[in-house]
C-alpha cells in the first residue's frame, strides 16, 4: 500500500510538471511521436502487404505444385535460352502423371488463354480471362460459388459447351441476375452458364476469379491448338492430405524425367513451381522493408530520446530546491527517482499514443480509398507502447538517478 501511495504521488508530481510546461512538453513529444509513427506505420504497411499478398499466394494452393515450362523464381544467372527450348506440358505428360502418381490427390491440365470478348445478346464484356481446365481443377484450386456448380465428370470428359463465369462478368452480362442456364458466346461458340463465382475483389497478384471464365479443356481443344506457344499450359498436382510437399515434388520430378525419357545427369526440361517459393521471396523482401523501417524510425526515436533526456536534466535543475525540501522531509531516494522516471515514461507514452493515433487515422484513410484490408494489429500497438516505455526509461534513468542522489542541504541551497 505504501508503494502504491508513493507511485500515485510520483504520478501527480510528474503530471504537475508536464502541465506547467505545456510548450516544452509538446516539443519533447515530437521526436517520439514521429519515431513511433514511422516504425508502427512501416510495420502496419508490411503486415498489410504481407497479408494481402499471402492471401493471393494461398489461392495457388497449399501442397500444390505447378509443372510448367518457365520457373517462377530465378537468380542473377538466368539462362532464358535454355528455357526457350523446353517443351510445354502436354496431354501425354498429364495422362501419364495421373496414371502413375501415388502421392497426388488430383492432377489438373490447364490452359491460360489471352483475354477475350464475351457476349450475351447486346451485352459485351472485353478482357475476360479464359481458363480451359480438366476435371481435377476443382481439387487443385478452391472456389466459392455465388450460384451454380462445377463441371460434372461427364461434362469434362465429353467437352460439353459449359462455362463457369466470374462475378464481374455475370454482373455486366446479366444485370438483372439469374445467369444460370443462359447461353453466352465465347470464341464464336455458344456455351451455357452453369456456375457463377462468388465475388472476391481484386488482389495484389491479380489472381481474382471475378473476371475469369472456366471452360472444359476437351471443349477448348477443338477451338485452339494446345501446342501453340502463345497459350500458357501447365499441369497442377495437388498432394494427398498428410503427404509432405517435398515428397510430392520428389515423386513428380522422377516421374517427369521418366515420362520425357531424360538420361541420368541430363538437366530437367521442366519447372516445378510451388507457392512456398513465392512465400519465401516475400519473407525476404518484407524482412528488408521491416529493417529499413526500424532504422528510419530508430533515428527519429533516438533524437526524441535525447530530447526527452535533455528536458529531464532541465527539469531536475529547475526543481532542485523542491527535491531538497522533499528529501529533508523524509523522501527516499527511490521516490525521487520514480518521480522523474515516471515523468519521462509518461512523456514518451504520450508521444507514442499520438503516433499510434496518426497511424490509425492513416489506416482509415487508406481503407477509404482502396479495397485493401489494412492491418493495425494488437501486436503493433503493443510494440509501439513497449518502445515508448523503453525510450522513457532509457532517456530518463540518468537524470532521475542524479536527482535521487542529491544531498538535501546542497539541493536546498542551490539557485
Amino acid at each position: 500500500m505504501i508503494f502504491l501511495k508513493l507511485l500515485r504521488e510520483s504520478f501527480l508530481f510528474a503530471y504537475d510538471a508536464l502541465t506547467q510546461n505545456k510548450l516544452r512538453t509538446i516539443l519533447s513529444l515530437l521526436g517520439v511521436t514521429i519515431g513511433i509513427f514511422t516504425i508502427i506505420a512501416v510495420f502496419s504497411a508490411v503486415d498489410t502487404l504481407r497479408s494481402n499478398l499471402q492471401a493471393s499466394v494461398d489461392k495457388l494452393g497449399n501442397n500444390s505444385i505447378y509443372i510448367q515450362k518457365w520457373p517462377w523464381m530465378f537468380g542473377n544467372d538466368y539462362p532464358w535460352w535454355k528455357y526457350m527450348q523446353r517443351p510445354v506440358p502436354s496431354q501425354r505428360d498429364f495422362e501419364e502423371l495421373k496414371r502413375r502418381s501415388q502421392t497426388a490427390a488430383g492432377v489438373s491440365f490447364e490452359v491460360f488463354i489471352e483475354q477475350r470478348k464475351v457476349k450475351y445478346k447486346s451485352n459485351t464484356v472485353s478482357g475476360a480471362v479464359l481458363y480451359a481446365v480438366s476435371h481435377d481443377h476443382n481439387i487443385t484450386w478452391t472456389y466459392e460459388y455465388a450460384e451454380g456448380r462445377f463441371f460434372t465428370e461427364v461434362e469434362s470428359r465429353t467437352g460439353a459447351p459449359a462455362a463457369i463465369i466470374g462475378h464481374d462478368i455475370a454482373a455486366h452480362l446479366f444485370p438483372a441476375g439469374n445467369a444460370i442456364g443462359k447461353k453466352i458466346k465465347i470464341m464464336g461458340r455458344n456455351v451455357s452458364v452453369i456456375g457463377v463465382f462468388k465475388k472476391e475483389g481484386q488482389d495484389l497478384l491479380e489472381t481474382s476469379a471475378d473476371k475469369q471464365i472456366l471452360l472444359p479443356i476437351n471443349f477448348v481443344r477443338n477451338l485452339i491448338d494446345l501446342k501453340n506457344p502463345n497459350y500458357h499450359l501447365s499441369i497442377v498436382v495437388k498432394g494427398k492430405e498428410g503427404v509432405p510437399e517435398a515428397e510430392v515434388e520428389s515423386e513428380l520430378q522422377g516421374l517427369m524425367r521418366s515420362i520425357r525419357r531424360l538420361k541420368p545427369g541430363e538437366e530437367d526440361n521442366f519447372a516445378l513451381n510451388k507457392s512456398t517459393l513465392v512465400s519465401n521471396q516475400l519473407d525476404q523482401l518484407f524482412g528488408i522493408v521491416n529493417l529499413a523501417g526500424v532504422v528510419i524510425g530508430g533515428f527519429s526515436i533516438l533524437v526524441g530520446g535525447f530530447g526527452i533526456a535533455n528536458i529531464m536534466f532541465v527539469s531536475v535543475k529547475e526543481r532542485t530546491n523542491i527535491i531538497g525540501i522533499q528529501k529533508s522531509l523524509g523522501a527516499k531516494n527511490y521516490f525521487i527517482l520514480l518521480q522523474f522516471l515516471i515523468e519521462a515514461v509518461v512523456l514518451c507514452l504520450m508521444g507514442g499514443a499520438i503516433g499510434l493515433f496518426f497511424v490509425y487515422l492513416g489506416t482509415l484513410a487508406v481503407s477509404g480509398f482502396s479495397d485493401l484490408e489494412i492491418i493495425l494489429g494488437t501486436q503493433n500497438i503493443i510494440q509501439g507502447i513497449l518502445i515508448s516505455v523503453s525510450i522513457g526509461i532509457i532517456s530518463g534513468i540518468v537524470p532521475a538517478y542524479g536527482a535521487s542522489r542529491l544531498k538535501p542541504v546542497d539541493a536546498i541551497r542551490s539557485n
